[in-house]
């Protein structure tokens, strides 16, 4: 019977119960079929489609379960154009087939599978052919399927009755179709070829023309004899070449043959046309037919025939096949399969030359890469990479295994890592036994230029050479028994090869065992990469406060015994104490000023040492006051620091003179007097000789912020020269700033309860009456509640989750970006009055200083709430007659608020005088909500208040004349980038760049469009920094190259690579770090020994090799002579609608003031303000005191660009106009005082048109992103359409939906192996996102969307809605951010140019230092100098007067 009657038998068993005109319509399209008006493939679709009808069944669903019936039993088989070819059943294949198939047993011939391993393929003989020869019933067809389906879906059996009965009318048959379709069950695959049967894009194999051999015997292709005894080894195998081929499973479905089918030992065919192996003409002249060649043993990749395309074969048991040109039908397959290899090409050379770049760097790379041609593609896209991650992977593990031992692989950088973790890669699977044997692996260009060798002073050479070679020796030595494997993978699991180098060496294997090197083809890769992971950064947002454990400051000390006796006679005697100038301890003579050392009563603990600042005798017995030193290793440059080198702190205590050790020796190490022109010349190391008992010190050291600094000049009285303590009198200054104290009172006859003072003090500054001061927000409320925004969840309940199969993920009410929990900014009042109240006595309660206090109201505290704050300006004010009494201290701080027609300057002039400074034009009358012009006395207190001045009232003038013109610094900033540092440097007017060095030439060029007096250097800093220190005036471009005792500011951010991680010091990091661009920056300062000195870099500089990196390079400037810190800012604190968070080290050379870091101007979401350090188990702050504070409220993503003109994805016009005004106080100032009609660069990337089709999807809710997407089809711009994707798989950890729908979309959910068949593209939802998502916080922020009240994540140099950061999105637009709204977020100035194509200027901004964050900076460097330039006038000025006096 043939198979068509077999149809027709099963049809005729249904029909009875169809409607007469449904048997009609079958009958009519049996007519239709006989008489090939229709091809069978047709007629059963249509009979499919007209039963699913009959059934009225939802949705069609029921139509994929016939397909599935009919392509699992061979309904649609292979081609049936000639229905007598009964080669073409493959689906129905007969045993006596398998037997003629080529791999059966011809003498010899049966060959092994080619691969080293043992899964030898069983000779089909002895092999179980999957069908047994009979053809299946209808019926047994449909039970089979239904009682899958009901296995799959935990159905129960009284459920299926339940619905059999229902149902009876039709009859068992439709009964069993009906529970088949009513349970959401994982649509059927190919058992063999893993394929969707009702994917549209399964294709059959056309079938072969008849003349086409089974075997090859043609001898047109013989090129030797046919030997009969077979092939002894692969080589042997006669080689092909075959076109028009086309590769299928054996039901006829055409399949790739790279998927892990083969190495699974599913049997594949291929049908071509063959010819000999040195044609290379792909045509099909000269060529013979073939089909059904196989089954395919392996398949491989023999590298690039030169050029572009790599070659492709595969090895049967008689032949190896180099493959030309597919078959039209097969052409999309194989052009996949062409797309990965040459995908792998581009990364490993991209990688292998640019081993730091992130995943975005590669996505752009393959972007702009343009398909060699040929090539049945025309351009890569990020699901091209994502679609061909675990090959491209796989090929990068096989290119490490080749390379030397000792180099980094590449599987670690961090933009394979990221790739990894994005796409779910597992790793290890090539190297396990593998049919597909790449023979001559990928030939890739070594690229051999690496970074050159840094070139260093003497000094830092010397500290960077000696220090520590013996620590990293030693931990290379311990670190020799780390841990290599993670066990699991298939490669740990393979046995030692005992060919490679490090097998040889094994004693197994007969060698020395000396290397102890694990076996080459076994280095886990999972290792390598968690290993770099746990390394990487930690992230820049959410970081939970570090908890430190409390160092305790206490010296236990011991006493010993000794002989004490006083030298002389007491030199003062004060009630029962008598001072003494000198006594004797053991012999030996000490005297006031004389350093000593006190052992402690921990052996371990070096001994303390101190200076004897008095010596006396009292009740208590013979004493001393022992102003303690630190040692260097006890500050936060711990192991780093000098053996010998002390540091003053302000801690001292008084003790029995029999704790006293013995006498040492404490020299101050002062800075010479040529010191700014003795850089580079210092050769040694060593400060002084170790003898046990000499010392040096340099600095005073504050404990809590780590800063080192000049001794403090405090000189004694005359009188009390023998009882005078330097870190007592700080230590009692400090305390007597915290109390507040109350001067000049004033007459007050009406009140009795409080006396009124004309001023106060606290903190060393100055109130007076009609001042104006910042106070907490708890401070006082206002009477006006403003409509605060709701803490609402932003979760949707009613979401159709079958449309939505990914909302669920979204538990989590935080919003990446949000500014809801920002604090508010400081409260502003006015002081009216300054009093104490009286006690009972009549005398004032001094202990209490009180204020009362006029509020002013900020536009947001008015009843038009935050929408006012919007449009005005951020340091506008209102006045208001309400009054509130506060504590003195509560307040935070001074500041000036003027009324504005008062001033003698524009409200623009004098808001930039610098920050501090508010104005306002109204008051506000909260109880009839409007606003008025303001009364008198909010106007005369301001000119009573002009120019208040630190002096007690005298001096009435204004305060600017005070101020010493402060003349710009010459400076050289290094790495420069485009110019971020140097233009916040510039607005704060402290210095001027004349030299500037960057190596990447679009940054160059864009600095030297921005600063057309700088001279900048294109190349690389050590080359520069030879040619200097050789003596060279110029470099080679005869650009004169600035000499010793020109720069007196140096500021750059060198970058980090190769030791950036968290894990300690070993050799190879420690000879990166040696060589790295840190080591010869800092040699740039100790050269040029500039006045100031700047490196800015990533928060975890500070962190980076457990703080080595942080403490060596403050070695390295405490060595050289310069006071120094570091600290940690977080950029959106000084006027970016952005988190960046940066470590800044600072330093000054001796006779300047080391600067402290700037205080907040804007508050922030606490979350990104985590900027205390941990170093040693110890936690430093930056000097920081008001916290989280901010004089002005957050800028917000609306503040930066709502002004901007709507653009499209993929806008490149880069001129257009502004079309409108700027609409808040930020784009007033970025846009500048010049009015500037056009606007530049608002340009942005053109995504793919599968990108933007997921953009367009985003919904503009706040806190959107790739969860929000809906599973639809979708037609895109290029006029494809997506598919739906397709979950299949239980999800251990999700479980199902709420609608009972399966959550996995890949084995792995389920706690399996992934698989490759399971991967999907072309989808809206990202297949890799919820593959992974489980153990990637659900990809949080990926395709996000920025939120107009929220604030932008890190600008990153180029921005990818899939990339490390994803919330790139604009907040109602379908595209990404465009350059100069990431300019913007940088608090660059709208005239700022960048320079190059779209992808240079997203780097240029993305690296930048934001310019407001520098500015901050600047003005404290400049506060720094005009406090040392008014001391020297002072000392001047006394100098003077004792001259007059002496003539």
């Amino acid at each position: 019977m043939s198979f068509q009657d077999h149809v027709k038998e099963k049809l005729k068993l249904v029909q009875d119960f169809l409607h007469i005109d449904a048997q009609d319509q079958l009958t009519n399209l049996e007519e239709k079929m006989k008489s090939s008006e229709i091809s069978m493939e047709v007629y059963i679709s249509k009979v499919k489609a007209l039963l699913g009808k009959e059934l009225h069944l939802e949705n069609g669903s029921h139509v994929d379960g016939v397909e599935q019936n009919g392509k699992t039993n061979g309904f649609t088989n292979g081609s049936h154009k000639d229905e007598d070819d009964e080669a073409v059943t493959l689906g129905v294949q007969e045993e006596e087939e398998a037997v003629k198939s080529p791999s059966g047993p011809k003498g010899k011939g049966g060959r092994k599978s080619k691969t080293n391993s043992d899964t030898k393929k069983s000779p089909p003989s002895t092999r179980v052919t999957r069908n047994s020869g009979k053809q299946p019933t209808i019926l047994s067809m449909f039970s089979k399927v239904s009682s899958f389906c009901c296995k799959g879906n935990e159905l129960c059996p009284t459920a299926l009755s339940h619905s059999c009965k229902r149902l009876s009318v039709l009859g068992n048959y439709m009964a069993c179709i009906f529970v088949l379709f009513s349970f959401q069950t994982p649509p059927p695959k190919c058992q063999d070829c893993r394929q969707y049967l009702d994917d549209s894009d399964l294709k059959f194999f056309q079938g072969d023309p008849d003349n086409a051999p089974e075997m090859l015997t043609d001898e047109r292709l013989s090129l030797f004899d046919s030997n009969e005894d077979g092939f002894e080894s692969y080589e042997d195998l006669p080689q092909h070449k075959i076109t028009n081929f086309s590769v299928y499973d054996k039901r006829g479905h055409l399949c790739p043959f790279d998927s892990g089918l083969i190495e699974k030992n599913v049997e594949l065919y291929f049908s071509c046309v063959v010819k000999p192996i040195y044609d290379d003409n792909p045509c099909l002249d000269g060529g013979v037919p073939a089909k059904k060649l196989g089954p395919i043993n392996a398949w491989w990749i023999t590298g690039f025939d030169g050029g572009e395309k790599a070659l492709i074969g595969f090895t049967t048991a008689f032949a190896d096949y180099i493959l030309m040109h597919p078959s039209e039908e097969y052409g999309p397959i194989f052009a996949l399969m062409q797309e990965k290899i040459y995908m792998s090409k581009i990364v490993v050379e991209f990688l292998q030359k640019n081993p730091d770049a992130t995943y975005e760097d590669l996505l752009n790379k393959i972007e702009t890469t343009v398909p060699p041609a040929g090539l049945n593609f025309n351009c890569f896209t990020e699901d091209t990479l994502l679609r061909h991650a675990q090959f491209v992977v796989e090929q990068v593990e096989s290119y490490d295994e080749a390379g030397d031992s000792d180099e980094q692989p590449i599987i670690v950088t961090p933009c394979m890592r990221d790739l990894i973790k994005l796409a779910g890669v597992t790793l290890g699977k090539r190297r396990a036994a593998r049919r597909q044997a790449i023979r001559h692996p990928t030939k890739i260009e070594k690229d051999s230029k690496g970074p050159t060798k840094a070139t260093t002073t003497k000094l830092v050479y010397q500290i960077f050479d000696t220090f520590f070679s013996d620590q990293i020796e030693q931990n290379d030595k311990e670190g020799g028994v780390k841990r290599q494997r993670c066990g699991v993978c298939e490669v740990c699991q393979s046995p030692d090869c005992g060919k490679c180098t490090a097998c040889k060496d094994m004693i197994k294997f007969g060698g020395s065992g000396k290397s102890k090197q694990a076996c080459k083809q076994r280095r886990c890769p999972n290792l390598a990469v968690k290993e770099a992971e746990d390394d990487e950064n930690i992230e820049e947002e959410d970081v939970p406060v570090e908890k430190t454990k409390k160092v305790s400051h206490a010296k236990r000390k011991k006493q010993t015994q000794c002989k004490l006796a006083w030298i002389g006679e007491p030199v003062q005697t004060e009630g029962k104490k008598q001072y003494y100038k000198k006594v004797s301890v053991n012999d030996e003579v000490l005297e006031v000023g004389d350093c000593v050392s006190v052992s402690s009563e921990d052996p371990s603990i070096p001994l303390y040492l101190a200076r004897i600042t008095s010596l006396w005798e009292d009740v208590g017995g013979k004493m001393f006051h022992a102003h303690w030193f630190l040692r260097g290793i006890h500050t936060v440059l711990g192991e780093s620091s000098d053996p010998l080198e002390l540091v003053i702190v302000d801690e001292c205590e008084d003790m029995l003179l029999n704790y006293v050790q013995g006498k040492v020796n404490v020299m101050y190490k002062a800075p010479s007097n040529n010191w700014f022109m003795e850089g580079g010349i210092d050769v040694d190391i060593k400060v002084i000789e170790d003898d046990g008992k000499s010392f040096f010190y340099q600095f005073w050291y504050d404990t809590e912020f780590a800063r080192f600094e000049t001794p403090p000049k405090t000189s004694p009285s005359e009188q009390c020269e023998f009882k005078f303590c330097g870190s007592c009198t700080r230590t009692k200054k400090r305390e007597e700033q915290e109390i507040p104290c109350a001067f000049e009172p004033l007459a007050n006859e009406d009140n009795d309860s409080k006396a009124l003072y004309a001023l106060a003090c606290f903190k060393g500054v100055q109130f007076k009456v009609g001042d104006s001061v910042y106070l907490p927000p708890e401070a006082f409320n206002f009477s006006v509640k403003p409509a605060s925004p709701v803490k609402r969840s932003h979760r949707k309940d009613d979401v159709d989750e079958d449309l939505y199969p990914e909302y669920y993920r979204k538990s989590s009410d935080y919003i990446k970006g949000s500014n809801l929990d920002a604090p508010e900014p400081f409260r502003v009042g006015r002081i009216k009055e300054i009093f104490c109240h009286r006690r009972s006595n009549g005398k004032p309660d001094v202990s209490e200083v009180k204020l009362r206090l006029y509020k002013f109201y900020r536009p947001e505290n008015t009843h038009k709430g935050v929408k006012a704050s919007y449009h005005t300006d951020i340091n506008q004010l209102y006045w208001s007659d309400e009054e509130v009494t506060v504590s003195m201290t509560e307040v935070l701080g001074h500041c000036q608020v003027e009324y504005a027609e008062d001033l003698i300057e524009s409200v623009q002039d004098y808001s930039s005088g610098g920050p501090d400074r508010f104005y306002f034009l109204e008051a506000y009358n909260a109880k009839s909500k409007s606003f008025e012009d303001p009364p008198n006395h909010a106007r005369s207190a301001v000119h009573k208040g002009k120019g208040k001045g630190k002096g007690k009232g005298t001096n009435d003038t204004p305060l600017e004349p005070q101020t010493p013109n402060v003349s710009k610094y010459r400076t050289l900033d290094v790495f420069s980038g485009c110019g971020g540092l140097s233009e916040g440097f510039h607005q704060a007017g402290i210095s001027e760049t004349l030299w500037a060095i960057e190596m990447w030439e679009p940054a160059a060029q864009a600095f030297r469009l921005n600063n057309p007096g700088t001279t900048v250097f294109t190349e690389d800093c050590n080359v520069l920094l030879k040619l200097v220190m050789s003596g060279e005036k110029t470099n080679s471009l005869g650009q004169k190259l600035p000499q010793k005792g020109d720069v007196e500011m140096l500021c750059g951010g060198p970058p980090c690579q190769g030791f950036s991680g968290m894990n300690r010091f070993n050799s190879r990091t420690y000879s990166k770090f040696k060589n790295s661009l840190v080591v010869s920056y800092l040699s740039y300062c100790d050269y040029y020994r500039p006045k100031f000195f700047l490196l800015e870099n990533v928060r975890n500089f500070v962190s980076f090799k457990s703080s080595m990196v942080l403490k060596l390079t403050l070695r390295c400037l405490v060595r050289m002579g310069y006071q120094c810190t570091f600290g940690v800012l977080q950029a959106g604190q000084y006027g970016v609608a952005q988190t960046r968070r940066r470590a800044i080290i600072l330093a000054a050379a001796p006779g300047e003031k080391l600067p402290r870091y700037p205080e907040p101007l804007h508050v922030f979401a606490p979350r990104a303000c985590s900027l205390s350090v941990v170093v040693d188990e110890k936690k430093y702050v930056s000097n920081v005191t008001r916290g989280n504070g901010g004089i002005y409220r957050t800028i917000t993503v609306r503040d930066t660009m709502s002004d901007l003109p709507e653009i499209r994805n993929g806008a490149a016009a880069l001129e257009i106009s502004y079309n409108g005004e700027p609409q808040s106080w930020f784009q007033r100032q970025i846009r500048g005082t010049q009015y500037q009609p056009i606007l530049r660069d608002h340009i942005c990337k053109d995504m793919s048109a599968l990108v933007e089709g997921r953009m367009r999807h985003i919904p503009l809710a706040p806190g959107s992103d790739w969860r929000d997407l809906p599973n639809i089809e979708v037609r895109l711009k290029d006029g494809t359409m997506t598919k739906k994707l397709r979950y299949t798989h239980p999800d251990k950890k999700n479980g199902r939906s709420s609608t009972g729908a399966l959550r996995g979309v890949c084995t792995c959910a389920g706690g399996k192996p992934c698989d490759p068949a399971d991967r999907q593209f072309n989808t809206l939802i990202p297949w890799c996102l919820p593959h992974t998502g489980n153990r990637h916080n659900h990809w949080a922020g990926l395709y996000g969307r920025l939120e107009w009240d929220g604030f932008f994540s890190t600008t990153v140099t180029n921005p990818e809605p899939m990339g490390k950061q994803g919330r790139v999105l604009h907040a109602e637009q379908h595209r990404v951010v465009s350059v100069r709204e990431c300019a913007r977020s940088q608090g660059f100035p709208d005239t700022y140019r960048f320079f190059g194509n779209i992808l240079d200027k997203h780097r240029q901004v993305g690296n930048a230092v934001p310019p407001p964050l520098s500015r901050a900076i600047g003005l404290e460097i400049k506060k720094c100098v005009m406090e040392r330039m008014k001391e020297e006038q002072a000392s001047e000025n006394i100098k003077q007067e004792k001259m007059e006096v002496s003539d």
